[in-house]
């Protein structure tokens, strides 16, 4: 998976700085960009019930915007750790430590 993720990255920093887009690139602006695409997935599940929302997967309509805004979210995330050199994968594993040191098994 690290291959991938590190495949992924290198499309995204590739794609932004074929449009020139690295200075609009600064932590602020991601991080805002982040927050948006992460409330337009939110926005997909709004309203529904909980057993309304454990199956929009089964819409192919619903699927392919929760697929878009997942990918978005994704995106910006990954970019957001390029710029400020932050390790996506060892954030996560270093986080879940401290979560199994905070919270023991019951």
């Amino acid at each position: 998976m690290t291959d991938d993720l590190n495949a992924l990255r290198r499309r995204l920093a590739e794609f932004a700085a074929a449009r020139r887009w690295q200075p609009y690139h600064t932590p602020k602006n991601l991080a805002a960009a982040l927050s948006v695409e992460a409330s337009e997935l939110l926005e997909i599940f709004q309203w529904l019930t909980p057993e309304e929302s454990s199956r929009v997967m089964a819409d192919p309509d619903t699927a392919h915007r929760v697929e878009d805004e997942v990918a978005d979210v994704l995106a910006y995330l990954l970019q957001f750790c390029e710029v400020l050199g932050v390790d996506p994968l060892a954030a996560l594993a270093a986080k879940i430590d401290r979560n199994e040191r905070r919270f023991p098994p019951v």
